[in-house]
């Protein structure tokens, strides 16, 4: 497994590790809970691996050139590290109800798949090829897919932690 998806894959395991299925679902007022932050996860992976499976399917990649923003938003975002607070998730990335068991029983799963797909595209494609479009940042190649996956999950295991230190 590429490090930064291995990284990742130890860290959700580590975080959720003991947690019960009444702590995965504790959150304040307006806010999601782990289980629902994990589903949110689950489901980019799922973005991603499908986005990649087209590009596998279809031969080439499917990505188009960079904005100057998209180009700063990639640096600031991959790069650079840092993920912004406070910003809403795309529809298709939103928690749609599945069970604290379920997501984190198939998370790992997930992180595994995706890291096979995206290998496969660089494997056809090359590693400095864009391959695929983020839907806000822009181009991506798979390096950078990977990096994004570590640095988005990153932001999210910070808040499980926070989470779980919550006595509500």
């Amino acid at each position: 497994m590429h490090p930064y998806l291995q990284r990742l894959h130890a860290a959700i395991t580590s975080v959720t590790g003991g947690m019960t299925a009444e702590q995965l679902k504790r959150h304040p007022e307006g806010k999601w809970c782990a289980a629902e932050i994990l589903e949110h996860l689950y489901y980019t992976y799922t973005g991603t691996i499908k986005g990649m499976e087209v590009c596998l399917e279809m031969g080439k990649p499917q990505a188009r050139r960079p904005t100057l923003k998209e180009r700063l938003q990639i640096f600031w975002v991959i790069e650079a590290g840092f993920f912004p607070e406070g910003r809403t998730a795309p529809e298709r990335s939103r928690p749609r109800g599945m069970s604290a068991e379920e997501v984190v029983q198939q998370i790992g799963a997930k992180i595994i798949a995706m890291d096979d797909v995206i290998g496969q595209c660089e494997h056809c494609f090359g590693p400095h090829t864009l391959v695929r479009d983020h839907p806000i940042l822009g181009p991506l190649t798979c390096r950078q897919w990977r990096k994004f996956h570590w640095v988005h999950g990153r932001h999210h295991i910070k808040q499980i932690t926070r989470l779980r230190e919550l006595e509500l």
